[in-house]
């Protein structure tokens, strides 16, 4: 099922991505076209602090024409180390600073045409700061209750691929579940 390519050309060239046209020939023979978005990658961080609450960025996106909540998140510079990316993302974007973080995994989020890999970390280690997003970033930091941002995948309030995996990847490894916090601990509510 590989392809084979047989030629290639790049049609654009951005400052986040390179989109490449490629001839390709198919496992059973015969040839066809593939059209790549060429992106450098990128990470994203979900951070939630003692009381559960998952630190989230409210922003428009031109492509979806809406504002969307998402986890901190942002382009791989070269070389750059995924953590130490979601890392300053997430100082920048939200002020919100962290010690290591720990990985949830690596994801394609659009491989039939991108191939971008982005990569999704977890933190419950954070204490607050002051943002600096970079020129042209508009956005407003959010906090949102674990709980809430889980009803709010399933009723489509979070869209955004990222978001979604990272939050309900991150719902299994809290360390103390809101719910349970809310009801008194671990065996229920005190009597």
């Amino acid at each position: 099922m590989e392809e084979k390519t047989l030629h290639s050309d790049i049609r654009f060239t951005g400052r986040v991505f390179q989109v490449e046209e490629m001839l390709v020939r198919l496992s059973d023979g015969t040839s066809a076209n593939r059209e790549i978005v060429r992106h450098s990658g990128g990470a994203a961080v979900v951070a939630i602090d003692t009381a559960g609450q998952v630190v989230l960025v409210r922003q428009y996106r031109k492509a979806a024409e809406q504002i969307m909540l998402e986890i901190p998140a942002g382009k791989l510079e070269p070389e750059e180390d995924p953590a130490a990316c979601a890392l300053r993302e997430l100082r920048e974007e939200t002020g919100y600073r962290s010690g290591p973080l720990q990985p949830l995994m690596t994801l394609y989020p659009t491989p039939g045409y991108c191939s971008e890999q982005l990569h999704l970390f977890y933190t419950d280690q954070i204490e607050s700061g002051v943002s600096a997003p970079d020129e042209g970033e508009l956005l407003e930091p959010v906090l949102l209750p674990l709980t809430d941002c889980l009803e709010a995948i399933r009723d489509g309030r979070i869209r955004d691929a990222k978001t979604v995996v990272g939050i309900l990847l991150a719902s299994a490894r809290f360390s103390v579940k809101p719910d349970r916090a809310a009801a008194g601990g671990e065996g229920g509510g005190r009597k």
